[in-house]
């Protein structure tokens, strides 16, 4: 794809990817996260023909201006976007695929000192929310949903959603469509049902314990029948920790 073509999409993809964005002056003028795409990319055909100072010191300026650190050997595909953008750290070995959006205070950081791949690779259509951290060589699934200020230090599969700290894949609950979705502020919480699981069988228990004072026996065999049929839901009991 030539230049143009590239630049020309970089800037379509900021009005799919941000119904805030107006008119192309004001997304030229005013969005970091472009900056700092275009500024990268001349920073890493500068890695590749092995200007190595010149492109740190060009990415090291690309901060200084957007507040957002990309190292130029981090390798970028098409159609990325970067939200807002302040506080942003992408790793050197890092690789993201196509159509992939980051909110502010993303880090794609390594988690070891030797040299090598030590960053993520970021698979097709992820979106990765405000403040989240993902460490060391793993592989984030295509269409993956990295929930906002999770902390992901294992893979993710393809599609799933990651939430928490240390991040866990909430289970499925239907059919996964691939497409991007801008709704991460309603992600599903299972440390919060897990724990409004645990207050109802609580309160099941006090019940039958109340009603054995009346009952007798009969009254334990109910509690132990309230509590055999209470189950933890399934998205509570299938937590699988990353």
């Amino acid at each position: 794809m030539s230049l143009w073509r590239t630049l020309r999409e970089d800037l379509e993809t900021v009005f799919s990817k941000d119904p805030a964005a107006r008119s192309k002056w004001e997304v030229l003028l005013c969005y970091p996260g472009l900056h700092a795409l275009w500024i990268h990319r001349l920073a890493h055909a500068l890695w590749r023909r092995e200007h190595r100072l010149l492109a740190r010191v060009l990415s090291h300026c690309n901060r200084f201006l957007t507040g957002i650190e990309i190292h130029p050997g981090a390798q970028i595909g098409r159609r990325f976007f970067i939200d807002h953008g302040m506080g942003v750290v992408i790793g050197e070995t890092t690789e993201i695929g196509d159509d992939v959006l980051l909110y502010k205070g993303v880090v794609l950081g390594g988690t070891t000192l030797e040299k090598g791949k030590r960053h993520p690779t970021i698979g097709n259509g992820v979106v990765v929310g405000s403040n989240a951290v993902v460490l060391g060589a793993i592989t984030v699934g295509d269409y993956a949903k990295i929930g906002s200020g999770a902390v992901v230090v294992k893979p993710v599969p393809p599609a799933a959603t990651v939430v928490g700290v240390p991040g866990r894949v909430v289970p499925k609950t239907g059919p996964t469509v691939p497409k991007l979705d801008l709704d991460h502020g309603r992600l599903p919480d299972p440390v919060v049902e897990a724990l409004r699981c645990l207050e109802a069988r609580i309160e099941a228990l006090e019940r039958a314990l109340a009603q054995k004072g009346t009952t007798g026996a009969e009254g334990t065999e109910g509690a132990e029948g309230v509590l055999v049929r209470r189950e933890l839901p399934s998205s509570a009991s299938t937590l699988s920790p990353l």
